[in-house]
């Protein structure tokens, strides 16, 4: 999973009043890249399948698919696919962290976790 600085290039007016746009903006390339790279491949996984179930999946062996979609709706699909990552990647370093926890004897198996 690569990051794309170009993503930022968009309509300056919008940008403006986006504080988190502005704050990426202003965040080195590799920052950013690392972050993305270090996505899990089940996180990559999940993410992937979720969002070919919002855009709808042909066999391309037999279709030749092609998607047209405006500017607003491809943003929203991109937010929910980052959100959809964020939390993923939240709930991946909770299950190391109660596995830990599990294994060091720290927390019960049968305890729930909250």
């Amino acid at each position: 999973m690569i990051f794309n600085s170009d993503f930022f290039s968009a309509d300056v007016d919008e940008q403006a009043a986006n504080n988190l746009m502005e704050y990426l903006q202003q965040q080195n390339p590799d920052v950013l890249a690392r972050v993305a790279q270090s996505a899990s491949s089940e996180i990559k996984d999940i993410i992937a399948h979720n969002v070919r179930g919002l855009i709808g999946v042909l066999p391309p062996d037999d279709f030749q698919v092609s998607i047209t979609t405006d500017r607003e709706n491809l943003a929203n699909l991109l937010a929910s696919a980052m959100m959809t990552g964020y939390f993923l990647g939240q709930m991946e370093q909770r299950m190391n962290l109660e596995s830990s926890l599990v294994e060091s004897g720290s927390l019960h198996a049968d305890l729930d976790f909250e």
